[in-house]
C-alpha cells in the first residue's frame, strides 16, 4: 500500500458522505454485536486510517442518522462459535435489538480440528434466535487472513482453507436463513498485506474502513453482499 494512502483517498473505502445517504431513513434503533475479537476490536493501528474498529464504525454511522440508536457490542476475543452462543445469546435477546451483527467461527477454523457443520449449527441458533425476536442479522464471510505476511508458510495453506471453508458454510447458513450476509472471503484486497496485523491472527486499522464500507453497502441495499467497486 503506498505511504499516501489514507482512508479518505483509499477507493474501496466509503466516499465522502456516502454514509448518510446509504444510511438516510434507516429503520434500526437497538444495534447489537455478538462474536469473538473480530466483533469486539483488535484491528491494529494503520497510518492514514481511524483507530476505530468496524463495529463501532457501523454504530456511528447508524447513530449519525438515528442519534437515539442503542449499541451493545458483546463480542470477546479467543471465543468459539459454541461459547459465543453460551454467553452472548441470553444479554443480546434481553437488549431486544432490532439489528445484530454475528461474528463467529474465525477461532474454530483456526484449528486443524475445525468441525464445519457443528459451527454452523451454533450460528444456526443464534441466527434464529435473533431473526425470531424480530431482529435484522448481518452475518460475515471474514477477509482470509491467510494472505496476512505474519502467517508461517507451512501453516498457509491448511488455514486458507479452513477459513474460505467457514466462509463458504456462512454463507450458506446466511442464504438459508435470510441474513443480511457482508462476502469479504473474495475481495479484490483480500491478498494485500496492508489489511492485516502483526499478529497473523486480525485485521489492521485499513480492513475495518474496508469491511465498514461493504457493511454499509449491504445495509443499504437490503441483500446479500459482495465486493463492490468501491464506488469508482
Amino acid at each position: 500500500m503506498p505511504s499516501t494512502l489514507t482512508e479518505a483517498t483509499d477507493p474501496w473505502c466509503l466516499r465522502p458522505g456516502e454514509a448518510g445517504e446509504l444510511l438516510r431513513g434507516h429503520p434500526w434503533r437497538r444495534f447489537v454485536v455478538l462474536g469473538d475479537s473480530v466483533a469486539e476490536g483488535l484491528c491494529e493501528p494503520a497510518a492514514g486510517y481511524p483507530d476505530v474498529q468496524w463495529a463501532d464504525r457501523i454504530a456511528a454511522e447508524l447513530r449519525a442518522v438515528r442519534p437515539e440508536l442503542a449499541y451493545l457490542n458483546l463480542g470477546r476475543r479467543g471465543l468459539r462459535a459454541h461459547e459465543v452462543r453460551a454467553t452472548q445469546l441470553a444479554d443480546a435477546l434481553a437488549f431486544a435489538p432490532d439489528l445484530a451483527l454475528v461474528v463467529c467461527g474465525g477461532n474454530d477454523a483456526f484449528r486443524p480440528g475445525y468441525d464445519p457443520d457443528a459451527v454452523d449449527g451454533e450460528l444456526t441458533e443464534i441466527i434464529t434466535a435473533l431473526r425470531a425476536a424480530g431482529a435484522d442479522v448481518i452475518t460475515v464471510g471474514m477477509f482470509d487472513v491467510s494472505h496476512s505476511p505474519a502467517v508461517p508458510a507451512t501453516l498457509r495453506a491448511g488455514l486458507g482453507e479452513r477459513m474460505r471453508r467457514l466462509s463458504r458454510h456462512t454463507r450458506a447458513v446466511a442464504e438459508r436463513l435470510g441474513t443480511l450476509h457482508v462476502h469479504l472471503t473474495e475481495h479484490p484486497l483480500v491478498a494485500d498485506p496492508s489489511l492485516y496485523s502483526s499478529d497473523g491472527r486480525h485485521g489492521s486499522a485499513r480492513s475495518d474502513a474496508v469491511a465498514t464500507a461493504e457493511t454499509l453497502r449491504v445495509l443499504a441495499a437490503g441483500d446479500r453482499g459482495v465486493p463492490s467497486d468501491g464506488g469508482r
